[in-house]
């Protein structure tokens, strides 16, 4: 999800300002595993099992990054934020990156202090409702009661809407993704509004999927992404490195089926440089020359991590949309590997 309205901003930046500098690779080696911030549970892109195994797309990344700097994908701590916890977790240093349904804004990466090192879902926010309300646009939700994440964009995106198609509201605060899910099938809002991702996620889960209805109306841009504090700028080359590395894995073919055979050497040179085989590139991050290797072992590239998690085979069943590489008419397009 997304944005506090500026409250405590500058208690953020204060804690940013005390960890800017710190070599976030070096305490990542040195205490053997990534601490990565998550959601608190939200199908498909980041919830725990039965056995407190953390799954899911947004997961995917943290564990990536794992392999890439510790070799092992399962040396991660996830700790669970909510929308209001998510950004002084990051700035204090209780978390190495977040991974969190987090919107990339203006505010969030000056004045708050972080850097987002790339786009893994473009997304934008929409409107689920109980289908037998009878509604089939946003526009007809004047009056409405609707539950709504606090510390997030969603409250000015909202605000925005109804004011600018003179609709009244009255919004129902929620924490965490559950509460939201609780007070909406227990009738204490019309509407419930997220990201369109967060609200297919959370229809999946519900016992009778076919009776809520997700509306047309995309309101507004949301980019969601990993992000890194400011000021430790070879941790955020890594952290970026590596989803950009998932990103070109698909786009060139490599899988986690065909990965060890494509790092014996190919005739394509940027496939040879992701891989390791030629080139130096690791040794520019601070790594070896087989990280990219083992970031894509991890848990697949970019498509394959999409598919498993919230693909169109799944109950979340997400297109590829904006999401498809640009060869496939989408937005996703990793810098080259040089």
């Amino acid at each position: 999800m997304k944005k506090t309205v500026i409250l405590g901003a500058l208690t953020v930046a204060g804690l940013t300002a005390g960890v800017a500098g710190a070599a976030t690779l070096d305490d990542v080696k040195a205490r053997g595993k990534l601490n990565c911030g998550v959601t608190t549970g939200l199908t498909g892109f980041a919830e725990p099992d039965a056995s407190g195994e953390w799954g899911g797309f947004d997961v995917g990344v943290c564990r990536a990054v794992a392999a890439a700097v510790l070799g092992d994908p399962t040396a991660v701590e996830f700790v669970p934020t909510t929308g209001k916890t998510r950004f002084t977790a990051l700035a204090s240093g209780e978390i190495d990156m977040l991974a969190r349904n987090t919107t990339w804004t203006f505010s969030r990466d000056t004045d708050l202090k972080f850097e987002f090192v790339g786009v893994n879902y473009y997304d934008g926010q929409g409107f689920m409702v109980p289908k037998a309300l009878g509604v089939s646009s946003a526009k007809e939700l004047s009056g409405a009661t609707v539950c709504i994440q606090t510390g997030t964009t969603t409250e000015l995106n909202l605000a925005d809407y109804f004011r600018k198609n003179n609709m009244e509201y009255s919004p129902v605060p929620v924490e965490t993704d559950n509460e939201a899910q609780q007070q909406y099938l227990a009738g204490a809002c019309d509407a419930y509004t997220t990201d369109a991702s967060g609200l297919a996620a959370t229809r999946a889960s519900l016992e009778t999927p076919s009776d809520h209805v997700v509306l047309p109306e995309i309101i507004s841009k949301e980019p969601l992404g990993p992000l890194v504090r400011h000021g430790d700028n070879d941790w955020g080359d890594i952290v970026r490195w590596t989803l950009n590395a998932l990103i070109a894995a698909e786009e060139y073919g490599i899988t986690s089926a065909n990965i060890e055979e494509l790092a014996a050497g190919t005739e394509n040179p940027e496939v040879n440089r992701i891989l390791g085989t030629e080139g130096n590139l690791g040794e520019m991050i601070g790594l070896d020359a087989e990280w990219a290797k083992r970031a894509i072992s991890a848990g697949g590239n970019y498509g394959e991590l999409f598919a498993k998690n919230i693909g169109e085979s799944t109950p979340i069943g997400l297109s590829r949309g904006l999401n498809a590489q640009w060869t496939d008419g989408g937005l996703l397009y990793s810098p080259p590997f040089r």
